[in-house]
């Protein structure tokens, strides 16, 4: 039986915690997608979704293909997955209803795939995730957000920053319609090398944790059929934390923990900061293109990596 209906939808189990350490109950995240969900479904819209949901007394899991049990009236896209050789139907959140039966199912985590569902328009962003070490202050990202503005303004362009709602930052900027997937991703590995050439004691491109001695990872690797997490989204960490817009004049006196279920909506009160605060859609440079095609794409070449290590570890066991 349902405890109440908001916009259609049934909810049920409402004052049910959220999860363990979430200090929040399933009522709480719906009362935070109803405040927010129109600035929420503007980052979703268009775009497959993946969603993290967490059942009481289970570990989170990402759920992509829609359950059989889903409305007919949510919106949705069959696409092909080349990773797992079939076609997987995925939601299309295009209004708060749709968002309001996700929250119903425990889907706190929103993950929108970084190209619209019409994937000739191309990439719509280039992306940035900064990561700063285990036990790092969060400062170190900031620190690094700095870099890759630098790196990116010394070429004429301009993104937005929001905190991931865990420990890092991500840098998105947006792009002019039908550039190619490949010249976008070759793009972000190079903003990402410059960053690092302008503090490479503080941050670093290496894929291979081993390989970051401590220092801030600029991860340039969120491109293609990727997925991101969406401004404005919850995380399945203690407290709820949210991933936050934030303008550049404020990175700088703010702590991820600023941002949660709870603070969230009387911190944007009616404002977008997501949509204020991005710049124009812009163009790729050509030198910018022309460096990132001489890169080599990170999880390739951290791969073969990891095979030449294991096998001088062989050689060197059979010694």
């Amino acid at each position: 039986m349902a405890d109440e209906e908001r916009d259609g939808v049934a909810l049920t189990n409402l004052d049910k915690p959220l999860f363990d350490g979430a200090e929040a109950t399933k009522r709480d995240l719906i009362d935070y997608l109803e405040a927010t969900g129109d600035r929420l479904v503007r980052q979703l819209r268009d775009r497959p979704l993946s969603v993290i949901r967490i059942r009481p007394g289970q570990e989170p899991f990402m759920q992509k293909n829609l359950p059989k049990y889903t409305p007919e009236w949510v919106p949705r896209v069959t696409v092909w997955a080349e990773s797992s050789r079939r076609e997987v139907t995925y939601a299309l959140c295009e209004n708060v209803r749709t968002l309001l039966w996700f929250g119903n199912q425990r889907a706190i985590e929103y993950h929108p795939t970084l190209l619209l569902a019409d994937h000739a328009k191309g990439p719509t962003h280039l992306i940035l995730d900064i990561d700063p070490p285990e036990g790092q202050p969060f400062r170190q990202a900031v620190l690094a957000a700095h870099l890759i503005r630098q790196a990116l303004a010394d070429d004429g362009l301009a993104g937005a920053v929001k905190t991931s709602g865990a420990k890092g930052l991500h840098i998105f900027v947006p792009l002019v319609e039908g550039l190619a997937i490949d010249d976008v991703a070759a793009a972000t590995r190079a903003v990402a090398a410059r960053a690092e050439r302008l503090d490479p004691a503080l941050a670093t491109t290496a894929f291979i944790v081993e390989d970051r001695k401590g220092k801030v990872f600029l991860d340039s690797t969120r491109a293609g059929g990727a997925t991101v997490v969406a401004a404005y989204s919850p995380r399945i960490r203690p407290g709820v934390p949210v991933s936050f817009p934030l303008s550049w004049s404020e990175l700088d006196d703010i702590t991820p923990a600023d941002f949660t279920l709870r603070t969230a909506p009387g911190l944007l009160g009616d404002r977008d900061p997501w949509s204020t605060e991005m710049p124009a859609p812009q163009t790729l440079p050509a030198d910018l293109l022309a460096e990132g095609h001489t890169i080599p794409i990170a999880r390739v070449q951290a791969m073969h990596e990891g095979k030449r290590r294991a096998r001088a570890a062989r050689k060197k066991d059979e010694a």
